[in-house]
């Protein structure tokens, strides 16, 4: 495989692992053979990946039982793709299936060794690379024995949610939340992976019915922060609810796109050449952030909005001496 670093945006970086066209293919034939043994057998409250289910789907029931549920403990483990025991997966696959080529190929594609972009090749020891078409499912796979099977089995009262490496479970208290954390530490560790120590919190879902206090009232969940927002009741009457909005890092990530994009400069373009090129993306981002408290994603896109009016007073020497947006007859076009 060649890797490849994508950066994050906590700064730092992302490790693919790129196939190879012919192990694409390869891949994509044993996915489509193993899935059906598989999803019968996945938890339903298991979202990432998974035919007919969306990260939308999570962000849902994270928020009908955070309304339930006073406490919840976030789940992170560090480094997870490249964490994962060959051993331990491989036996979970043998579990499903003898199929001889297939366990053949996905201990191969496992093992494969890293090209770097220096051209040097690196031994790899344990993990599946994000990247390849199959790691997705070989993931979930792990995680179903490691997690949510366990979390069946030992803490059947205790509902979560889980999207890949991203999990949250909704506890009654902090001492049930702290027992949990305790004993997934444990259990990770069984499994040779590890908690991420900073990532990995207490979080008290705070709102107009609860009080008290903690260090924790807040997490964020697949794009979306949960925090205590402003709704309105009956009578239209304001009142704080534990609601998920677009997460700041998302909004930032966001601005920084339309920014690099710079729209402005592009007068060699016509409206219909912006809208062609960037409309899939903004599109994909209010269908994706505008399920929840919409009102918090407006500003962020109020900004397109704006660069698309200096666009045209740059293209338009009539639109030049206009002093609002509004006034172009564009702002609102984009979204």
């Amino acid at each position: 495989m060649r890797r490849v670093d994508i950066p994050k945006a906590d700064g730092g970086t992302r490790p693919l692992g790129i196939p190879t066209v012919a192990d694409r293919i390869a891949q994509e034939v044993a996915r489509r053979y193993l899935e059906p043994y598989l999803e019968p057998v996945f938890h339903t409250d298991s979202y990432g990946y998974r035919p007919g289910r969306s990260a939308i789907d999570a962000v849902r029931q994270a928020r009908q039982r955070c309304w339930r549920y006073d406490w919840l403990l976030d789940i992170d483990v560090k480094g997870y793709f490249d964490s994962i025991d060959w051993e331990l997966l491989l036996k979970a696959v043998r579990h499903h299936t003898n199929c001889v080529w297939v366990l053949l190929y996905i201990e191969r594609w496992l093992k494969a060794a890293v090209q770097m972009e220096d051209g040097s090749v690196v031994p790899r020891t344990a993990g599946t690379p994000q990247g390849g078409v199959i790691s997705p499912l070989l993931a979930n796979l792990f995680l179903h024995y490691g997690f949510d099977a366990w979390m069946s089995r030992n803490y059947p009262h205790i509902p979560f949610e889980r999207y890949a490496d991203d999990a949250i479970c909704h506890c009654k208290s902090a001492e049930e939340a702290r027992a949990l954390w305790s004993a997934l530490q444990d259990r990770f560790a069984a499994c040779k992976l590890v908690l991420h120590p900073e990532k990995t919190k207490i979080v008290y879902c705070k709102d107009a019915n609860r009080r008290g206090d903690f260090p924790n009232q807040s997490f964020d969940f697949l794009g979306f922060t949960f925090r205590a927002r402003k709704a309105l009741g009956r009578g239209r009457r304001p009142f704080a609810c534990f609601l998920p909005a677009a997460s700041p890092k998302a909004l930032t990530s966001i601005s920084r796109t339309v920014r690099r994009w710079a729209l402005h400069h592009r007068s060699d373009k016509s409206l219909q050449d912006l809208a062609a090129m960037y409309n899939p993306c903004i599109r994909g981002w209010i269908n994706y952030y505008s399920h929840f408290y919409k009102t918090q994603l407006r500003p962020t896109l109020k900004r397109i909005d704006l660069y698309v009016t200096r666009w045209a007073r740059r293209k338009f020497k009539r639109l030049r001496r206009k002093t609002k947006g509004h006034e172009t007859g564009l702002i609102g076009y984009a979204e």
